[in-house]
């Protein structure tokens, strides 16, 4: 099975366009806040949302939108969450589905609609309306570049990759862009992702695979505990490379969903590693559990802990931290058959240069726990390990053979900082 990464993103794809600008949704922004991506025919698609009770009107129009498993365009704002805006945020909703369907001479219905910001703020929809058709005439297979930039709120990088794969000697193509910073404790998706795919495969299919991607992805993803009110990742598909429709279980959707893993999980370490004030990626492996469930609740417990991501910004080996998150995980292991260990590699950047480099562990490693029994191990050299920009904790279980990973940071002065003035 060799999948590849390749460059451009959202456009990587045949027949996939995409554009971003700045038209003032937040008066006190600064880069592009206002972006498109376009399919030049109809697409299959699928959508997965946060589960929040509390939703934003862009995600409840976007539902209501792919519920025939179709789309054949995104919207998007920056600046503003439109979530608790009533009656006014609903139309501006659909003003904006409707703006992007006169442009692109498309139905409304199929327009996916995006928005991230400030909850409980109205928006000038006149900003979006009065600048989308010079959006749309700016669409090009370059315009990820701008796109990628018009999603970010508090992120510090763009976040955007790409793949290549083959099926029945047809190459396809798949490509996203996300965003997510703070407010990030995903529970289906992630704050905003987008992908696009030239694959033909049925919206059935394509749901399936979303669906069961996030699971060990996007949804192992924690930096602060909160769930996003926004919360949404939609694929489109739009067939252009020319296979057979992927329409059932069997190899080509196994090699569809090795390349969506395979995406999604660079995504998801991208997002974690630009946490609120992060300093530090924290990718925490649990190995031998009972199950692989029960490995990534026990992962993502451990890096959900504020005393925890304390520990990590103090580059502090306080593993009885991670054994109390463990403790109260809910999930039945036995303490006395439990070993942890940090390893990290040397001058690691948690951004990464290459995504096949896209990994933490490394030649770094220090055992602190062995089966119920502290160690008396080297506190220098474990200082030195978890100062790495990517430090990874491996927890050893001995509950069976299953294993999982979650993805999370450090907690910082730096994130009270950037959430005490937000809204300013």
């Amino acid at each position: 099975m060799n999948i590849k990464f390749i460059d451009d993103g959202v456009c990587a794809p045949q027949g996939f366009t995409a554009n971003g600008m700045r038209v003032g949704i937040k008066e006190s922004r600064k880069i592009n806040d206002f972006a498109l991506v376009y399919s030049e025919v109809p697409c299959n698609a699928a959508g997965v949302y946060t589960q929040n009770r509390v939703q934003s009107e862009s995600v409840k129009i976007t539902k209501k939108h792919l519920a025939d498993g179709r789309a054949q365009a995104a919207i998007e704002i920056s600046g503003n969450a439109n979530t608790c805006t009533g009656a006014q945020g609903a139309e501006n909703a659909l003003r904006m589905a409707k703006a992007a369907a006169g442009a692109l001479g498309i139905k409304t219905e199929d327009v996916i609609v995006y928005s991230t910001g400030v909850i409980g703020a109205q928006f000038d929809i006149t900003k979006v309306e009065n600048n989308i058709d010079t959006l749309k005439v700016g669409l090009s297979k370059k315009g990820h570049e701008e796109a990628r930039i018009a999603i970010m709120t508090t992120d510090t990088h763009y976040k955007e990759c790409a793949v290549e794969f083959e099926l029945g000697g047809k190459i396809c193509r798949m490509g996203t862009m996300c965003k997510g910073s703070g407010m990030i404790h995903i529970n289906m998706g992630t704050m905003l992702s987008f992908i696009t795919t030239d694959c033909a495969i049925s919206s059935e299919m394509l749901s399936k695979a979303l669906h069961e991607s996030i699971l060990g992805t996007y949804n192992c993803v924690s930096v602060d505990g909160d769930t996003s009110t926004n919360d949404t990742l939609t694929i489109m598909a739009n067939g252009l490379a020319g296979n057979v429709e992927i329409k059932s279980e069997g190899p080509d959707y196994d090699t569809f969903l090795a390349a969506l893993n395979k995406m999604n999980t660079v995504m998801a370490k991208k997002i974690a590693a630009d946490g609120e004030g992060a300093t530090r990626l924290v990718e925490c492996n649990v190995k031998g559990a009972a199950s692989v469930e029960s490995a990534r609740i026990l992962a993502k417990e451990i890096i959900c802990s504020s005393l925890v991501k304390a520990a990590m910004f103090g580059s502090d080996a306080n593993f009885g931290r991670f054994l109390c998150a463990m403790g109260y995980s809910g999930v039945e292991f036995d303490p006395d058959k439990t070993s942890i260990w940090f390893t990290s590699k040397k001058g690691s950047n948690r951004y990464f240069e290459n995504y096949d480099d896209f990994e933490v562990h490394g030649e770094n490693s220090v055992k602190v726990y062995e089966n119920g029994v502290p160690l008396n191990f080297d506190e220098d050299l474990a200082k030195q390990i978890m100062s790495e920009q990517a430090v990874e904790i491996l927890v050893q279980c001995g509950e069976g053979s299953a294993s999982g990973t979650a993805w999370g940071c450090d907690l910082t002065y730096d994130y009270v900082k950037i959430n005490g003035d937000y809204r300013t």
